[in-house]
């Protein structure tokens, strides 16, 4: 006997669903319908108020492949309310946004509300007043199954989510995708720290730091969603082709206001034509190299051995040496920039101006002190004593100039760390000169010292154990007024400048109390996989937790040695793309034209890093010094020995093959024909 429609919880579930996204469109036709003609005063508060109409629109898209909610709780009691005997508790389904009838009632509950946080923490042992927790389970848009959970009911046993299970592993293709739906406790707890404090995650390979990190700017954005509507908010990334695999997760969760960038978009004020090798490039990524930029920059002050006269009508008025030498002194000890002591240095001037003029009698006012400031005599003084600097000329006196850089960097580096960054060519001028990536963090540093820079409210950085001390610097330029989230894995670090432990990087981005959390769980990376990748860790960190994977399903693994060269390699991938999902073929960066064109006679599609994969063309063929922060269902790694041969040292060598056996989330096949890495026997 069949149950009836009305009876079956699936389809109760589905109507839910489809009156849900009804729900959804007509709260969008409300906004879209709305006629701002007699309610803006002009053109200017027009322009606002459409944007952010559009704006608004465009967050209440529904995103037909995307699940509309995907869980539901089922309270004893109502939240806040009193707990009277027998009284029956809400229902909330959880899912991306929030979504309410024409009545104003919830529809939706936003994962990110007080009352929606259970789901991710309730359990057996704790259940938070919860009697049901249910996960739905869909194929493309539709809702195909659900599980429940009845976590106060003490004769049910807690068992794992079959559906949890399935959507972590769930095959993709394109760019990384929320995992709103599949956060854990421990990722709940960072999620949800409050905006005030700073937060480093420490977490390997498919721990979800990343996610995480993401998921934590959208929660902000939803809890302090005015302040930091004032203040602004900035997800860093390594590069262009992460930052392209990751832009799709914030709107996907309804937030379109994240700018992202680079440390590289950040600092450029100049155009970067050069390249520094390794040896140069850490000493100018030194933090020291901010002390002798500070040098540099104030030894321009010169203290004045004349006074100053200004003439006003038939009066002459004489601020001595001694006065002005006073009032230098003064603002060089305030440590204020350079560019505002300099502003403020004609109006100290003028004020002691003010004091005689007082002092004979009249009775001078602003507009007297100002005037004072803007005189020829007092403009001559200040661009003596305190003149304007150029940052960027700055920094190519200091990299060109042996003499000028000896002086600044006496006691502070070494002659041959001065040797290390004195450039062998000089540059004519600033345009003509082939600044490097680290110049350039350089003249950001040097312009800092002149005027603030800008703070944020938030700044999420990824992949931080990359960054330089000079790097962490102008990161933390953006953020001295607001927190930070740092995401990364000591373990993962492959430049020669690395971080080599979390109190050092956050003292260099000023934020010493910021709260370390490691996060161990694996739950992208298949057991086999981050085994057998771990075996590099006692030789790139030693003091690290390996990374335990709580996936069910061990994943597809094999390692196969080669006499056929690139013909083995594009056979892996065609056996690989027979499967769903999406495949990378990794690769030591001087491989990759030669394993192109293997692919391209072979008739086999692919598309680079930071593009677009379609159902068609599941291959990215990605350079090894590009596969940090990227993921793929499957990954053929070709050539372990040329990935570790192609990094300066050993260990950089070695943390960059870590980095690439890691990229996998459903299955891995090592190819080679050179011998393996001893550490990986």
């Amino acid at each position: 006997m069949s149950t009836p429609v009305h009876d079956d919880p699936l389809s109760k579930e589905r109507s839910h669903l489809a009156a849900s996204r009804s729900a959804l469109r007509a709260m969008r036709e409300d906004v879209e319908s709305l006629d701002i003609t007699d309610v803006t005063a002009n053109w200017v508060n027009a322009a606002v108020l459409e944007s952010q109409i559009e704006e608004r629109i465009k967050a209440l898209a529904d995103l037909s492949e995307t699940p509309l909610f995907f869980g539901r709780l089922d309270y004893l009691h109502s939240p806040g309310a009193e707990r009277a005997e027998g009284a029956e508790g809400e229902r909330f389904y959880v899912g991306r946004r929030h979504v309410h009838d024409a009545d104003g009632d919830p529809m939706v509950i936003d994962w990110r509300a007080p009352v929606s946080q259970p789901f991710y923490q309730a359990s057996k042992k704790n259940p938070l007043d919860v009697a049901l927790r249910r996960r739905f389970g869909y194929t493309g848009g539709d809702l195909t199954a659900y599980e429940d959970e009845h976590l106060s009911d003490p004769a049910e046993a807690e068992t794992t989510s079959k559906l949890l299970q399935q959507e972590i592993e769930r095959p993709r293709v394109g760019p990384m995708r929320d995992i709103v739906a599949t956060i854990q406790p421990e990722q709940d707890e960072i999620v949800r720290a409050g905006l005030a404090g700073s937060v480093c995650v420490q977490g390997g390979p498919g721990t979800g730091k990343t996610a995480v990190g993401l998921h934590r700017v959208a929660y902000l954005l939803y809890a302090h969603r005015e302040r930091l509507a004032r203040t602004g908010t900035l997800v860093i990334g390594p590069n262009r082709s992460f930052l392209h695999y990751i832009e799709q997760v914030l709107p996907a969760l309804g937030e379109l206001t994240v700018r992202q960038a680079t440390v590289d978009d950040l600092v450029a004020h100049v155009e970067v034509r050069g390249v520094d090798e390794a040896a140069t490039a850490v000493v100018k990524g030194d933090a020291r190299m901010a002390r002798v930029l500070r040098r540099a920059l104030y030894s321009h002050v010169t203290l004045p051995t004349e006074g100053v006269v200004v003439v006003r009508g038939s009066r002459r008025w004489r601020v001595a040496a001694y006065e002005l030498e006073e009032i230098v002194r003064e603002l060089l000890d305030r440590d204020i920039r350079y560019g505002a002591a300099r502003e403020a240095l004609p109006q100290r001037v003028a004020h002691a101006v003010l004091v005689q003029m007082e002092r004979a009698g009249e009775a001078p006012d602003d507009r007297v002190q100002n005037a004072v400031a803007r005189n020829a005599a007092v403009k001559a003084v200040v661009k003596t004593v305190w003149p304007q600097v150029d940052p960027a000329k700055l920094v190519l006196r200091l990299l060109t100039d042996a003499e000028f850089l000896a002086e600044h960097a006496d006691g502070v580096l070494t002659e041959e760390e001065q040797k290390a960054v004195l450039w062998t060519k000089p540059a004519r001028s600033v345009k003509s000169a082939k600044w490097s990536p680290a110049d350039a963090v350089l003249i950001d540093e040097a312009t800092d010292l002149i005027e603030r820079t800008h703070s944020l409210g938030h700044v999420v950085l990824d992949e931080a154990q990359d960054l330089s001390p000079m790097q962490y610097r102008a990161v933390g330029r953006r953020c001295s007024t607001g927190s930070v989230t740092v995401l990364g894995d000591l373990a993962q670090g492959t430049t020669p400048w690395a971080t080599r432990g979390w109190a050092e990087a956050l003292a260099h981005l000023g934020k010493d109390g910021a709260v370390v959390e490691e996060l161990t769980a694996g739950f992208r990376v298949p057991t086999d996989v981050i085994a057998y990748a771990s075996r590099l860790l006692p030789h790139i960190a030693p003091g690290l937790t390996p990374v335990a994977s709580i996936r069910e399903n061990p994943g597809f693994f094999d390692v196969r040695g080669t006499d056929a060269g690139t013909a083995d390699v594009v056979q892996a991938c065609a056996e690989l793309l027979a499967r769903e999902g999406s495949v990378g073929l990794i690769a030591a960066d001087a491989r990759v034209p030669e394993l192109a064109a293997a692919l391209g006679s072979a008739g086999i599609g692919f598309v680079g890093p930071g593009e677009e994969t379609t159902r068609a063309t599941r291959l990215t063929l990605v350079p090894a010094s590009l596969a940090k922060g990227l993921e793929y269902d499957y990954v053929v790694l070709d050539e372990p020995r040329a990935v570790v041969d192609g990094e300066p040292d050993e260990r950089t060598g070695l943390r960059r093959l870590y980095v690439c056996l890691t990229r996998a989330v459903s299955g891995l096949i090592v190819t080679h024909g050179a011998d393996l890495p001893p550490q990986l026997r």
